[in-house]
């Protein structure tokens, strides 16, 4: 089930969390039901598996949505308007969320096995592509504007953003829905395509041209993740949310 190392820094991390108070006794039913999945979901039985594979499908829209209790994330950016016309971001270490990375990456090792760069060269066609088709697209949709900065939070939205945001995303999206899709039915692009789609729709609270753009994102990370593998999907999905922040206006402007 769980590699050591995982479940060593999973505890900890946790550990640590409780001893400060953010995570408290109502998350340990969620922790109960992903240890719960996580033992279906390796079990050699199909319907064992399949049961496994549902709990975490029910488990992880809540996790990612911040609805289950006993989770208190550490706010640590509040209200910070980091360029003229730009909506005021505020921003939490996440508690709940991670945990579906750490689930994905102890369950299913499938995700990190199953790919290996094949044609690393088109990434040098792909990110670029990528980063034009979304950030093109978010301005001539009037999300963003130009507006270059380097705030003093910007080290914490870095770590932040790299490793419980891009990495969870990349993990589910890519590794999870895009990998599982392609070994289900054999046909990577229309896993690609369907990953991609979920992709969009998760973003949808944004509004309809952020799911657009999201979609259109979750296209470019897929073609990241087939021909380079899950690094290669993270670090471009990191690298495009990285020159949306320092470059453009964060998270988007005020009036669209």
């Amino acid at each position: 089930m769980f590699k050591h190392r995982w479940t060593l820094l999973l505890a900890a991390g946790y550990c640590l969390a409780l001893a400060y108070g953010k995570l408290t006794l109502p998350a340990l039913p969620t922790f109960i039901a992903l240890g719960g999945a996580a033992l279906l979901a390796t079990r050699i039985k199909r319907w064992q598996r399949i049961s496994g594979h549902l709990l975490f499908a029910l488990l992880a829209v809540p996790l990612a949505s911040h609805w289950l209790p006993g989770f208190h994330n550490a706010k640590v950016i509040e209200q910070a308007v980091f360029s003229a016309g730009a909506l005021p971001f505020t921003m939490s270490l996440n508690l709940d969320k991670p945990l579906i990375g750490f689930w994905l990456l102890g369950a299913c090792p499938w995700i990190i096995a199953q790919r290996s760069a094949k044609r690393a060269s088109l990434l040098l066609l792909i990110v670029p592509l990528t980063l034009a088709t979304c950030l093109g697209g978010a301005w001539s949709l009037g999300l963003i504007g130009w507006a270059a900065k380097w705030p003093e939070q910007a080290w914490l939205w870095l770590a932040n953003n790299l490793l419980l945001v891009s990495l969870t995303e990349e993990l589910l999206f890519r590794g999870y829905l895009q990998g599982g899709l392609q070994r289900l039915f054999g046909h990577d692009s229309l896993a690609l395509l369907g990953a991609a789609l979920l992709f969009g729709l998760a973003h949808l609270g944004g509004g309809w041209q952020w799911a657009l753009v999201a979609g259109l994102a979750g296209i470019g990370y897929g073609l990241a993740y087939r021909y380079g593998g899950l690094g290669a999907a993270v670090s471009c999905h990191f690298g495009i949310n990285l020159v949306h922040f320092a470059g453009f206006s964060y998270p988007m402007l005020a009036v669209t």
